[in-house]
Formats: structure tokens, C-alpha cells, sequence
């Protein structure tokens, strides 16, 4: 080998010129290979996590939009289907979440209260809860509740009956009834006290004193002193009350909680299809 042609030796490594080393190279394995896509796994549970947080945002949020608009929607077809005024207050809450309901097409309890309604006539606090509820048409799978009528609603209760009722009195847990009775053509004021109740849908009064002119009598004398009538006073009064109420309803119980009556109702179902079940009942005759 020439001169002009000499290898020349590989400089010596030093601070100013240090060797570059490629990644993995003279380590014998694939170590710095390898570190590249564990660390793009080691992201995918915080993707993840991201979107499990977001899906159940929207979730939220869908849910608290449900509950938002859905009072409003009942409430403007409680009041078409009842005819009721546009302004009338109704409180509307359903049970449970929403969303998967809605998107079942119904709902599994929907309670509806108000503090004063007036129903054929009847005007009262209510409170119904119903269930199985239909967002897409078809009759509810059941409905119960309660109205609560004060002493003039109750009175008028008993107007059609044969009871002397003037005025009726509220009192737990009986209500008294004043009025008066003719007796050898003569006005006889009496006031009979009773226990309310319902039996097969008719309202029932259990007499518990009777008074005659202010001074209570024994029951057994009320025969020899007032003759029948008075007798009849003294026995259980069942009343039918359906034509007072919507044919859709029916009564099942009935109560006295301090000076107000408690009337418990069951609705069928099917009042939200059939109209002729938001008229009034009828009783049978005589």
C-alpha cells in the first residue's frame, strides 16, 4: 500500500467528539423498541376513562332534561284530558330514571297532586299516583289515591240523602249532621254523630249518638219517641255517592283526619282512553 493511500486510524473518543450510539445497539436486545408501544398502551385507560366520564355527563344531562320538560308535557295534558283551567296547579313527579323509560315508552310511577281541583262538581285537594304509564297511547295499569273535601264539599255529599242535613260538622274521627225532622207536624232539631266509612264503593255512617234538641237520648227510646224515622236514624246509612263522582272512579275508603274528610279512590285504567269514565257515575235506582 502506497503513501497517498494510507488508512487512517479511527480518532480516539473524546469530550469534543463522543460516539453516537443507535438505540439498541450493542445491548443485544430490543429493549428501546419495545418501550415505544408500551407506552401508547398505557394511554388507553385514560382514554377510556375520558370517555365513560363524558358518555355519563351527557347521561346526566339527558336525564335532568327529561325531568325538566316532562312535568310540563303531563301537566298540559292532565288538563286537556280534564278540561281543567289553563292556570290550574298540578305538581307532577315520576319515580325512578327516566331516560331508559322514556325510551321503553313507559313510565313506572307518575304522581300527580294539587291542592284544590274540581271534579264533577266535587272540589278538593288530590293526590293520585299511577302506574304504568303509557307514552305512547293505551290505558294506565293502575291508579289509586286520595281526595280531601272539607265540611261544605261533605255536606254536599249527603244532600241527596235522608239524612236532616243542614249543616255537617268535622271532628275525628266522626262527622256530625244537624238538621231537624217533622214530627206530628211539628220542626224537631236533631243532630246525629256518625263514623264514616265505604263498603263496596258506597259511602257508609255508623251512627254513634243522636241528639234531640240538644239533649241526647238513648237509641232504644228513639222509636218510642220519634217513632220510625227516628228508628231509621239509629241504623248503619249506606249511601251511593257514584253519582257525585267521575264513573272512572271508585270510592274505597273513607276517613275523618281532623276537621277534614279523606276520601280513598281507585281509578281504572283505562280513564285515559275512555271518556265516558270522566263523566258521572251512576247509582242504582231506588
Amino acid at each position: 500500500m502506497s503513501e497517498d493511500n494510507r488508512t487512517l486510524p479511527y480518532p480516539e473518543p473524546d469530550a469534543e467528539h463522543p460516539t453516537l450510539v443507535l438505540p439498541g445497539a450493542g445491548t443485544g436486545t430490543d429493549d428501546g423498541v419495545a418501550s415505544a408501544p408500551q407506552r401508547r398502551r398505557r394511554r388507553w385507560p385514560w382514554v377510556v376513562l375520558i370517555v365513560v366520564v363524558v358518555l355519563a355527563g351527557l347521561v346526566v344531562a339527558a336525564e335532568f332534561v327529561a325531568r325538566a320538560i316532562l312535568p310540563g308535557v303531563v301537566r298540559s295534558l292532565v288538563i286537556d284530558q280534564l278540561d281543567l283551567p289553563a292556570d290550574q296547579q298540578l305538581d307532577v313527579d315520576a319515580d325512578g330514571i327516566l331516560l331508559p323509560q322514556l325510551i321503553g315508552g313507559r313510565l313506572d310511577s307518575l304522581h300527580l297532586s294539587t291542592d284544590a281541583v274540581t271534579l264533577e262538581g266535587i272540589t278538593g285537594a288530590v293526590d293520585v299516583t299511577a302506574t304504568g304509564v303509557p307514552l305512547r297511547g293505551g290505558d294506565l295499569a293502575g291508579a289509586s289515591g286520595t281526595i280531601r273535601i272539607d265540611e261544605d264539599q261533605f255536606t254536599s255529599l249527603l244532600a241527596t240523602t235522608d239524612l236532616p242535613v243542614d249543616t255537617v260538622a268535622l271532628d275525628e274521627p266522626n262527622a256530625t249532621v244537624s238538621g231537624s225532622i217533622t214530627v206530628l207536624g211539628l220542626a224537631v232539631p236533631i243532630s246525629l254523630t256518625l263514623t264514616p266509612g265505604a263498603l263496596d264503593g258506597d259511602l257508609e255512617l255508623t251512627p254513634v249518638s243522636l241528639s234531640v234538641g240538644g239533649i241526647e237520648i238513648d237509641a232504644s227510646q228513639v222509636g218510642s219517641n220519634l217513632g220510625s224515622i227516628g228508628a231509621d236514624l239509629t241504623q248503619p246509612q249506606r249511601i251511593c255517592i257514584a253519582d257525585q263522582l267521575p264513573a272512572g272512579l271508585t270510592l274505597t275508603g273513607l276517613e275523618i283526619d281532623g276537621s277534614v274528610a279523606v276520601i280513598d279512590i281507585d281509578v281504572d285504567g283505562a280513564i285515559v282512553t275512555d271518556e265516558s269514565l270522566l263523566e258521572k257515575g251512576t247509582c242504582p235506582a231506588g
